[in-house]
């Protein structure tokens, strides 16, 4: 049995998440099926995370499985062969063997989302950054961030009915960083994400900085474990999965 690793990106907008659904297209079922065309066997792939109906990823890990064994050389044409199979936002960047006990989602060690937003209206940037309409403070967001590293219990941003064991994450990283003028984006990072867990936090974070929440009504919403406390759900176009690390 020989255990690869895909390398790969997508555009969310076209499908129903990335994790296989029975009333919609996603990327697990686009990819399963060019591998089974490419591999003239059923293959069933693995995804390191599940990312909602219209989240994106900039860069994701999947590993799928061959009873029979494949030569390098076979290989070779992997990449651009699932690039000619595949919907047009989906990209493969490189197909690697690796150690058969290697898990594309349990074997991960950290994981990092960016949510991108612009203050003045861009229609290019309409289906791929949050406009955001109101000021907010910059500093206040990112202090705000740094006191919910020191949490660990995150259910008041964890959307509601989830099969998770715990809601237990350890987030090392909550941040604002300016690109440019008019573009910011979030960054968070943790060793796990819980479901809508991003777009409660980026909500919940904005309303600090526009004044709506102060630094000890956050507090007040984290220990609450009540996700009706926290802010709005953020619009997903706007959030990447953005880098996965293993080691």
């Amino acid at each position: 049995m020989q255990r690869f690793f895909i390398h790969l990106s997508y555009c969310g907008a076209p499908y129903c998440g990335w994790q296989k659904q029975p009333n919609g297209r996603s990327v697990q079922a686009c990819l399963e099926e060019a591998l089974s065309v490419l591999l003239k066997q059923e293959i069933a792939v693995t995804g390191c995370g599940r990312t909602d109906a219209g989240v994106n990823a900039s860069s994701f890990f999947a590993h799928f499985d061959c009873e029979k064994e494949i030569p390098p050389a076979a290989r070779s044409s992997w990449v651009y062969q699932l690039n000619a199979l595949l919907d047009k936002a989906i990209a493969v960047h490189s197909v690697f063997e690796v150690a058969p006990d290697l898990h594309a989602r349990f074997s991960a060690t950290e994981r990092t989302y960016h949510y991108y937003l612009h203050t003045e209206k861009d229609p290019f940037l309409e289906n791929s950054s949050y406009y955001c309409r109101f000021p907010f403070d910059a500093d206040l967001i990112r202090q705000a961030g740094q006191s919910l590293c020191g949490y660990r219990d995150f259910t008041s941003f964890s959307k509601l009915h989830t099969q998770v064991k715990t809601n237990f994450c350890h987030l090392k990283r909550a941040d604002l960083e300016r690109i440019d003028f008019v573009r910011w984006r979030f960054v968070f990072t943790a060793d796990r994400f819980l479901r809508n867990m991003v777009r409660a936090l980026v909500g919940t974070l904005l309303s600090v900085g526009n004044g709506r929440y102060s630094l000890e009504d956050l507090q007040r919403i984290v220990e609450a474990k009540d996700r009706c406390k926290a802010g709005t759900s953020m619009p997903s176009h706007a959030l990447y999965l953005s880098e996965i690390r293993y080691f």
